[in-house]
């Protein structure tokens, strides 16, 4: 069924004019007239009768008038959901508890009327969270390739922030009283970082950081979840794991686990934000903008090799 013939039997319907509605939908009054016509043809019914002041329903009318009501109402909706300005803007993160989202939270909380959609694609390959955003399935991701030449004509990547890294570790570890630690002083630590997927951001990251400090990065094991790494740290005296500093984690009291800040340098991992090369979604400027504005590393931070050049 056409809806916009819909469209037209509806406003016709409120108005009481053919003409009227002709005028506000910005086609003629026999643009009108024919759609209507349709309309009666495909229903086998009459929809109006004619009268001096202009068209009233009939009986047929008054009964499919709340119907097509809905429908067209529905129509409506459905293309604001999908029209770019007009819906959420969508961006994935790594996870709810991600520095991602804490930014974006803290972006929300300064600008509360934005209306923003957190999604997680859940994909390793940042390959295929740019293949996401490529199809338009989110507006950006939070994600890297560390090689832009890769990257489609159709996504590019901006710098969004940096996020220092921190040991996290259980009350009984040798590194548990530290106020502060170097790089050189994780040497020799177990660091487990279970389910660093092969060829992903974060893997070549902790190759590079493994290779750069002489650390011993551990990733054996699948990753069961945040909540079972927490209490294999609240009850070993030698693992320990590195966290971003604004990723939000969330332990039993009894744990009393430790953040402890690494300096001279300080150990940055670099987030990017890929979204579309042409038409993004308007919201993406403010959000950019924003990210542009948070505090910058100092001087002697280290980052991967990828980022150095875009620091």
């Amino acid at each position: 069924m056409d809806t916009e013939a819909l469209r037209s039997f509806v406003r016709a319907a409120e108005l009481g004019q053919l003409g009227h509605a002709a005028d506000e939908l910005g086609v003629t009054q026999q643009g009108v007239s024919k759609r209507i016509a349709a309309l009666e043809r495909e229903l086998e019914v009459r929809l109006f009768t004619r009268t001096a002041r202009g068209v009233e329903l009939t009986l047929d009318g008054q009964a499919f008038l709340p119907h097509a009501r809905s429908v067209v109402a529905g129509v409506d909706r459905a293309v604001t959901a999908v029209r770019p300005g007009s819906r959420a803007l969508r961006i994935d993160v790594l996870g709810f508890r991600s520095a991602q989202a804490v930014v974006l939270h803290e972006y929300w909380r300064s600008r509360p009327g934005t209306d923003l959609d957190l999604v997680t694609l859940r994909v390793d390959d940042p390959r295929a969270a740019v293949a996401a955003v490529e199809a338009g399935d989110v507006d950006a991701s939070f994600r890297t390739v560390t090689d832009p030449a890769v990257l489609p004509s159709g996504v590019r990547m901006v710098r969004a922030f940096d996020s220092p890294l921190e040991l996290l570790v259980g009350p009984r570890h040798p590194l548990a009283s530290a106020r502060k630690l170097t790089p050189p002083g994780l040497r020799g630590h177990r660091i487990w970082v279970p389910g660093i997927t092969p060829r992903s951001e974060w893997g070549e990251f902790y190759d590079q950081l493994a290779t750069e400090f002489d650390l011993r990065i551990d990733a054996a094991g699948p990753h069961f979840g945040d909540d079972v790494l927490l209490d294999v740290l609240a009850d070993s005296a030698e693992v320990a794991t590195l966290v971003g500093a604004r990723d939000r984690y969330v332990w039993p009291a009894t744990h009393d686990l430790r953040r402890v800040p690494i300096v001279d340098p300080v150990l940055a991992y670099p987030l990017s934000l890929m979204l579309p090369s042409s038409s993004p979604h308007p919201g993406l400027r403010a959000i950019t903008a924003y990210l542009a504005s948070l505090p910058r590393l100092p001087e002697t931070a280290w980052l991967p090799s990828w980022a150095r050049t875009r620091a």
